[in-house]
């Protein structure tokens, strides 16, 4: 089913935004080569205001009834799902299921963003604030309780209207007159105001519609950009809908506003009234206009007082696109306002006197929480005429700052612009995935996609370009150019409270992110951002530790520059005289710092420069060291290691010629974490079981926090600043030199050790570490002394890749002297193993057969020894193996790891009504030890260790992780694909009333040590839900595996976004969720809700999918003769040439032919010309036009691109368009 229909539409809201090559709707200066009606503009936003989406509503309403715009019903009288400014509508959003989003807190590099979520009740903005949730303006607050206090404790607007002899007080947005869409009587539902919620990317509005006042009020919020202060910016409009003139005054703004005062998160949650002690509120000048919320000292009772000089301001004024504005007075004291109604639900005292009446009488903000409201006086408004209040929430260092602050923002057309340029940016960073088709949907949903995708791992910036030569090379071709991720920050939002996100206030702002989060949403940078080169590759790489694990927590890269005398020259260069210059010298020989610091350093000690801000920053990063950064966290995740692979692919479809110098010729360091991996002796706990009548032996307290490596990295804390330097970070040798391998010796070691950490019958890599998986809501199957088939599969891809480079490149490996005992251990146990004639019955036993326990025992042992020997340095002796022995020896293990694959699809898994006999592979096993002996030993609750004498292996429901790795296993061979897809159809994994793929199958019966899965109900979270990472990665295997009809029958049927059902999804159509609430969930009002917007690892299936459609796998190749050749060869359906359901016209060039179009690298638009317009699926192009910047074209014949032009559109080097023919 589809839910596109209508047509294009024009007018409402704000004006389209004009570039200079093209506008929002679709006009564009200079059309691309041999197109009717097709145009691509540089950084405008495709066109969604041609979507014709309906919504089939309950209360949905025509024209006349809604008072919506014209433009935005469709020709069945219903809204449009987007309005032309390509935002999503919700129609009656208040009284709709509740749902939660943000902001994006993108200011731009050179701005400083807040952050912002709402949701869609009250006046939508539900918390916002600087860096994290402990520097509110607005408390943030979890999203169940969001939900309930925004209407109360967030934006708020009251009004008086005088209309002839009829006066009255009036609150748009009120909870209390809410329409409610299930009552039996919709005719009185339809009298009350008309409310509709409008979702952009950087922006969203409320609107309310009340026919009977003859009054529109709406409320837009946007996060101030590319300034250099932080702010919130609210415009509010009031516009006279009535057919005579309007008397009106307003209060509007917040009703509870946060003071500056250090952390206070935790202190509004535990200790508000008390913490009320320290508020107050100040002035900037002796009028209202500019209060200062802070309090008078840090709270705290330590020794050492910090006295607060920051603060909170909250600045407004009447629009004025002609002239400077005058700054309204600003109401704080919540009393002259609400009177004693201290639910905040009516404004007592305002209804008894006038807002003149408010602002003349003394106001109090001591010792209690105050507000921030914009008074707008007595103002008269004729037929249609509006007044827009426009109020700038934001954060000072001192109160001297808000005169400054307010001379800028009250500048004439200053607001406007800036909401629009809100808008123009984001359309412009999102541009790299600019696609042009007839699914409207798809194209906008492309851009939400890499836009979130961006947030969780960051976007990608080159800098350091200081000359040509700079410019046309990549990261790994000149040292001097630089890669920063910005914009990036951890999943910490109203559904997602558990995580403390950080968004830095800076110029560059970013925040650390998940280690898992980070490597997957940046698999597509070198797709998008080609100069970036092996980066990625590079940095995640050199995270891999001494004992085959990684941080939990990646940061920003930091620059370093060590040589004084290039400190001094640099600045000596970039700076207007020579205080400055001095001080900007101290500066960088200060140590470590990120763009962003580096900006307020400069701004706080009043350097000055003399050149822009990019020349500086280039001409300062091209002189430093780039060094990675990471926090150890806590445990160590089992997964974080199977994304290098993607990573390389990715980087090898770019770059097939830099593979051999990628592995062999570049030199990484270990991360040193301070945790360290437990011996199977200290960690195989004896305990008793869930009810206490017996004793079994679990795996707990995997890691321990290791002194010894904490006092190694103590020794690097600079005694003056009391900073640990970053060389603690990166394992030495004994004689203080960081050691270093090359990127295939590593892949090497994390293979080699993922190998020794197979489980005692060879199937899954335990989770020997403390945690698990992917599935980290299977937390309790470290302690089961579980095992992962996923990272089994993602073993035997890592080896098999490690053995095609050597064997491709035959160059030797060089590996640490401790690792090659290691492997020297397992492979005798091997041959023991093979000489004990041991082979697998038919029907295997539960219980591990002897040989292959003893086998497991000594394997696991040389793991323990080769981790006992790196655990605080390496010796620095390394081996040398030759290729044809490492390829000899790799052989040998693969042939293990299939021999387990197929013992795993023999046991199966098992569960409420699931024999085992699916042939589908299981994800996971558990490991009951049957045997054990005392060890002596005691864990830190005096619980008794054991050594594990004999095992029996457990099984798990269907999990869909099992069959997504295996597919990757499997990808080349279509049979066995459609196979496995047949069969996932028909199992406990398929949502057949949503047509969606479950996380799990149903769970009863399962023990709840497996983790927190099982305190779930069905349905929800990740227990039998729709996970939607793991289904776009079980899409993504689908159309990686060339299966496109199943692909495509997928994402039109309802599984994939853009294409579901908007009344089930219940929020924008462009946004992923974290998991949709199953149809096993038991109320069915909530079955297909998403829920946990946006920061998913969706976003990085999708890009790959988006990749795979347009692009191909492998967009650069070698050719037999190893020549550079490139060919572009997408996957693209039907309904993207043509398609009538869409209400969009089908594009044709001269010749007659259907074009689609999209962005390669960001830059070089491609248009492909289909003469049928049918599917293409893998169609070779019989030619191609290369069109230059200067006008000139190439013609290719032929469906591959010859090296020079290919090596010339890889530098996106004076590369306009690129047009295919087929």
């Amino acid at each position: 089913m589809s839910y596109q229909n209508g047509g294009s539409s024009s007018g409402g809201g704000y004006q389209p935004i004009e570039s200079s090559t093209g506008s929002e709707n679709g006009a564009s200066a200079s059309p691309g080569p041999n197109l009717k009606k097709w145009t691509i503009g540089a950084v405008a936003v495709v066109v969604l205001g041609l979507i014709g989406v309906s919504m089939a509503k309950p209360g949905s309403s025509h024209v006349a009834q809604s008072g919506a715009a014209s433009s935005e019903i469709s020709a069945n009288g219903k809204m449009k799902l987007f309005d032309d400014l390509h935002r999503y509508v919700l129609e009656d959003y208040d009284a709709k299921p509740t749902f939660a989003s943000f902001l994006p807190g993108v200011a731009g590099l050179y701005g400083k963003p807040v952050w912002s979520f709402y949701v869609n009740r009250g006046q939508g903005v539900a918390s916002f604030g600087t860096k994290t949730k402990d520097f509110p303006m607005l408390e943030f607050n979890p999203a169940n309780k969001a939900y309930q206090l925004t209407p109360f404790v967030g934006f708020r607007t009251f009004i008086k209207t005088v209309r002839g002899k009829r006066s009255l007080d009036y609150e748009p947005f009120a909870p209390s007159a809410a329409r409610n869409l299930e009552s039996a009587d919709q005719e009185a539902e339809a009298e009350k105001p008309k409310r509709i919620m409008y979702v952009g990317t950087n922006e969203f509005e409320v609107r309310e519609i009340n026919a009977d006042v003859g009054l529109t009020t709406s409320a837009k919020t946007i996060v101030l950009p590319e300034e250099n202060f932080a702010a919130l910016v609210r415009r509010v409009n009031f516009t006279n809908t009535g057919s005579d003139s309007l008397t009106l005054s307003a209060l509007d703004g917040l009703a509870q506003m946060e003071p500056v005062g250090g952390k206070l998160d935790w202190g509004l949650k535990q200790m508000s009234r008390t913490l009320e002690g320290w508020f107050g509120v100040y002035h900037a000048t002796d009028d209202l206009t500019m209060p200062f919320y802070r309090m008078s000292t840090e709270p705290s009772d330590e020794a050492s007082v910090k006295i607060e000089e920051a603060g909170h301001y909250c600045l407004a004024f009447v629009d004025s696109e002609d002239k400077k504005a005058d700054l309204l007075p600003i109401v704080y004291d919540t009393s002259k306002i609400f009177g004693q109604n201290t639910p905040l639900e009516v404004p007592q005292a305002f209804k008894v006197t006038t807002v003149s009446d408010i602002v003349a009488n003394p106001q109090f903000g001591d010792a209690k929480t105050s507000s921030a409201f914009a008074a707008l006086e007595s103002v008269e408004l004729a037929p249609g005429e509006s007044i827009t209040v426009t109020t700038f929430y934001g954060r000072a260092d001192h109160v001297k700052e808000v005169p400054k602050i307010a001379k800028t923002v009250t500048k004439k057309g200053y607001a406007s612009a800036k909401f629009e340029r809100a808008r123009s940016l984001i359309n412009e960073l999102t541009a790299g995935v600019e696609t042009n088709t007839t699914s409207k949907l798809f194209d906008g949903a492309i851009k939400q996609m890499y836009l979130d995708n961006s947030l969780r791992g960051g976007m990608p910036h080159i800098i350091g370009d200081v000359d040509d030569d700079a410019k046309f090379s990549n990261f790994d071709e000149d040292e001097r150019v630089k890669v920063f991720h910005a914009f990036s920050r951890i999943h910490g939002d109203l559904e997602r409270d558990y995580n403390a996100f950080l968004i830095d206030d800076t110029f560059y702002s970013q925040g650390p992110g998940n280690y898992r989060d980070v490597a997957q949403n940046r698999r597509e940078d070198v797709t998008l951002t080609p100069r970036i080169g092996a980066f990625n590759v590079k940095m995640f790489l050199s995270y891999i530790q001494a004992d085959g694990y990684e941080p939990l927590t990646v940061e920003a890269v930091v620059y370093m520059i060590t040589n004084p005398n290039v400190a001094a020259t640099v600045s000596g260069l970039t700076t207007a005289d020579p205080k400055s210059a001095e001080t900007l010298t101290n500066i960088l020989n200060g140590g470590p710092f990120r763009p962003g610091q580096l900006f307020n350093l400069i701004d706080q000690l009043n350097v000055t420069l003399s050149v822009d801000r990019e020349s500086f920053l280039d001409q300062v990063v091209a002189e430093a060291q780039n060094i990675p950064m990471a926090v150890y966290g806590s445990g160590y995740w089992a997964d974080h290691w199977e994304y290098y692979l993607d990573l390389i692919d990715s980087y090898l479809a770019i770059y097939p010629d830099g593979e051999e110098t990628l592995m062999y010729d570049n030199e990484l360091r270990y991360f040193f974490s301070t945790a360290t991996v437990k011996p199977r002796s200290d960690k195989y706990v004896l305990s008793l079981t869930f009810d206490g009548k017996s004793h079994h032996v679990q795996q707990l307290d995997s890691t321990f926090f290791d002194d010894e490596k904490a006092d190694e990295q103590e020794a690097f804390r600079n005694v003056n600043t009391g900073i640990i330097g970053i060389d603690a970070y990166w394992q030495r040798t004994e004689k203080g030199v960081a050691f270093k391998s090359s990127p295939i010796a590593k892949l090497f070691l994390l293979g080699a050790i993922k190998y020794a950490t197979r489980d005692a019958w060879g199937m899954g890599v335990e989770y020997e570490g403390g945690r698990p998986g992917w599935n980290d809501a299977m937390n309790g199957l470290p302690g089961m002394v579980g095992s992962g088939m996923p990272e089994t599969y993602e073993m035997y891809l890592l080896l098999k890749y490690v053995k095609k480079v050597v064997d491709k490149y035959d160059r030797a490996v060089v590996i640490p002297a401790e690792l090659n005992k290691m492997v020297v251990s397992v492979n005798k146990a091997l041959d023991k193993l093979e000489k004990s004639g041991y082979k697998d019955p038919e029907d295997l036993p539960f219980d591990v057969p002897e040989p292959l326990f003893e086998y497991w025992d000594v394997v696991a042992s040389a793991r323990e020894n080769y981790r006992n020997d790196v655990q605080y340095y390496f010796s620095g002796n390394t081996t040398t193996i030759e290729a044809s022995e490492m390829s000899d020896m790799i052989d040998r293990w693969l042939d293990q790891i299939e021999l387990g694959m197929t013992r795993a699809i023999k046991f199966g898994s098992h569960g409420y009504m699931d024999d085992g006999t699916s042939g589908i592979p299981p994800s996971y096993f558990s490991y009951n030890v049957t045997k054990w002996t005392k060890n002596k030993g005691k864990n830190d609750v005096g619980l008794p260790l054991v050594n594990a004498r004999a095992m029996k292996v457990g099984r798990f429901p269907l999990f869909l992780e099992g069959p997504v790795r295996q597919m990757k296993t499997i990808i080349d061979d279509k049979k066995k694909l459609q196979s496995l897809y047949k069969k996932v159809l028909t199992t406990g994994i398929r949502d057949d009333k949503l047509k969606m793929y479950l996380l799990s199958a149903d769970l009863k019966g399962q023990s709840y040590d497996m983790g927190r899965m099982m305190a779930f109900a069905p349905g929800w979270l990740e227990n039998q839900s729709v996970w939607m990472h793991m289904s776009y990665k079980y899409y993504l295997e689908l159309i990686r595996g060339e299966l496109f009809e199943e692909f495509f029958s997928e994402m039109k049927g309802g599984g994939m976004l853009p294409y579901m059902d908007p009344d089930v999804y219940g929020r924008s159509l462009m946004e992923c969720s974290s998991f949709i609430a199953s149809s096993h969930f038991p109320d069915p009002d909530t079955q297909g809700r998403g829920f946990s917007a946006r920061l998913s690892g969706s976003t990085a299936e999708f890009l790959s999918i988006w990749k795979l459609m347009f692009i191909g796998p492998k967009p650069f190749f070698l050719d037999d003769n190893g020549d550079l050749k490139m060919q572009l060869i997408p996957a693209l359906p039907e309904f993207f040439f043509k398609d009538d359901e869409s209400g969009t016209d089908p594009t044709f060039d001269d010749d007659g032919n259907y074009v689609v179009s999209f962005k390669l690298f960001a830059s070089i638009i491609v248009t492909y010309h289909n003469p049928t317009g049918s599917n293409m699926f893998r169609v070779k192009p019989s030619s191609y036009t290369v069109t230059m910047d200067d006008g000139e074209t190439v013609k290719v014949d032929g469906p591959e691109i010859p090296t020079k032009l290919a090596k010339q559109i890889r530098k996106v080097y004076g590369v306009a368009s690129i047009d295919v023919y087929f």
